[in-house]
């Protein structure tokens, strides 16, 4: 088995997968006016309109009714991700900050209100996780 992708359902696909395109460098594939998918070396990043869940079943997935998940991207440096980062994003739930586990961690608001963590492994326990 494969993870293969996360897909977000939203009502502005345009705008998140903007979002998505300036936070992560990524280049979005079109699929058509309701879907685009965020490619990256380990995963995919899809971005769906309101208008495609009925198609897997009636109330299947809410825009912007997340509370349980968390998207993460493994980046270099998360605090010049930060940097980089400070204009696009509205919400900082947490400034970059070293966890107990060992990565420094970065963690935002889409426009959406998804959480993401951009994180750095620092430890070499964390680093050693993660092959680098």
């Amino acid at each position: 088995m494969e993870l293969v992708s996360i897909r977000i359902i939203t009502d502005d696909v345009a705008r998140l997968v903007a979002f998505y395109e300036q936070a992560t460098g990524a280049t979005a594939i079109w699929g058509n006016e309701v879907f685009a998918e965020l490619p990256t070396a380990s995963g995919t990043l899809a971005v769906a309109d309101t208008r495609t869940p009925p198609l897997f079943g009636s109330g299947a997935a809410e825009p912007g009714a997340n509370r349980s998940v968390i998207i993460e991207y493994l980046v270099d440096d998360v605090d010049a991700s930060y940097e980089k980062l400070r204009g696009l994003v509205e919400r900082v739930v947490t400034e970059p900050t070293t966890m107990p586990w060992g990565n420094r961690a970065l963690l935002l608001r889409d426009p959406d209100g998804n959480l993401v963590n951009f994180f750095t492994p620092v430890t070499p326990q964390a680093r050693a996780n993660f092959g680098r």
